[in-house]
């Protein structure tokens, strides 16, 4: 399959799609089987890296853990798409092009904007010098080398949220000899029903990790971390969870972005100040009824579906209509042998049901499984509403109102 896309060579409509993360695969993948037949529209994605991360699971991957490999140029094979590999480095929304690792050139007519987000490592003095990340398959690798060489010692994870929690309890469960601490501003669980946070709290606590609450670290040392009001926690490795940035690549292009530097999006998806650019996943500011989408894979695939159906009905000279999305579930894993499924509202409030221990577990590695397979094997899926992959299918869920 061919992976050049070269200035002046293209005729015809050219989408290109920025990253390839569950949005902007699931973009991508869907895009170009709507697209496959019509002729004159050209289906480019543009990533650094030609495997797919499995960002869901790269705390398995910081325990040493092998995952499956899933390669993009594989996975778009057949489609019609073409892959880039490079570093986007500028776009410039006004001539409508792409800088890809400073030296190409592209151009599109519809930008697809998904370039996601990462650890914020900027806000607190030594996060950049001193602590690990989970942004990349890379970065979860140097973590699970040094816990490989650790040999005992302690582990602070920075940040009480899902990344964190199911961080740590990872580490612990691997590491039994390493301490594990866990802090964070909220309490663990905090979206959870009181069951599901009273379940999570045993878990961890059987599994020997520290938790900290209503606190937070401020800075990092080599060799140990600074909570607010001054106290100091030795720890031979941290591990940076709390909080997340978005590219101020949106921003630098003149696109209208929030106070986070999300692209901020009408009903369809599109740039409100240039709607010529759709925004997906982590890096749009996606408003529903009940407020601003928060990023996850299960918003994030359902933003890519739908800005590829709303692509669609722009070429055909119809309206794109608007998004609508509602939370269903917050699966929490807990190590290998155990798990949480909080089951919510639309707006992402705990609903009475959960899940936990054994059936959470096969819950979790159920609708977790790849859905690559599925999207290729499907021309269309609905474009709102809440999906997850379930026993090798996609389910629609009841969309917000």
């Amino acid at each position: 399959m061919s992976t050049q896309h070269e200035a002046g060579t293209v005729t015809g409509h050219r989408v290109l799609i920025l990253g390839a993360g569950y949005a902007g695969l699931a973009a991508t993948i869907q895009l170009a089987a709507r697209v496959k037949r019509r002729g004159g529209v050209r289906v480019t994605l543009v990533n650094p890296q030609e495997r797919f991360t499995e960002r869901l699971r790269l705390h398995m991957t910081a325990t040493g853990q092998p995952l499956a490999e899933m390669d993009i140029p594989t996975l778009l094979a057949g489609t019609g798409a073409q892959f880039v590999r490079g570093w986007v480095t500028a776009v410039d929304a006004h001539a409508k092009t792409v800088r890809i690792d400073d030296s190409r050139v592209l151009h599109y007519d519809t930008l697809v904007y998904g370039l996601g987000s990462v650890a914020d490592t900027a806000v607190v003095p030594g996060v950049e010098e001193h602590a690990y990340t989970l942004n990349s398959a890379d970065d979860a690798r140097w973590l699970a080398d040094r816990l490989a060489r650790l040999g005992g010692g302690t582990v602070v994870v920075a940040g009480s949220g899902l990344t964190g929690v199911e961080s740590a309890a990872e580490i612990a469960e691997r590491y039994p000899e390493v301490t594990v601490v866990l802090v964070g501003r909220q309490e663990t669980g905090a979206g959870m029903n009181p069951k599901a946070r009273a379940y999570l709290r045993s878990v961890l606590d059987g599994l020997g990790v520290q938790v900290r609450s209503g606190t937070a670290v401020v800075k990092v040392l080599s060799g140990s971390v600074e909570l607010a009001g001054g106290e100091h926690i030795a720890a031979d490795v941290v591990l940076w969870t709390a909080g997340t940035r978005v590219s101020p690549l949106a921003a630098a292009a003149g696109l209208t972005v929030d106070d986070r530097g999300r692209v901020v999006t009408d009903a369809a998806l599109r740039s409100v100040s240039h709607p010529d650019v759709y925004a997906v996943g982590d890096a749009a500011a996606i408003r529903q009824g009940y407020g601003v989408m928060h990023g996850t894979c299960q918003g994030g695939m359902p933003t890519g579906v739908h800005a590829a159906v709303s692509i669609v009905r722009a070429l055909k000279g119809q309206q794109p209509r608007p998004f609508r999305f509602g939370y269903y579930h917050q699966p929490v894993s807990l190590g290998r042998h155990d798990a949480i499924v909080q089951f919510t509202h639309p707006d992402d409030t705990p609903r009475r049901l959960c899940l936990t221990g054994r059936t959470a577990v096969w819950y979790k590695e159920t609708v977790s499984a790849s859905p690559w397979p599925t999207y290729r094997r499907m021309k269309k899926m609905p474009s709102s509403g809440a999906f997850w992959p379930h026993g090798g299918r996609f389910t629609r869920l009841r969309a917000a109102r």
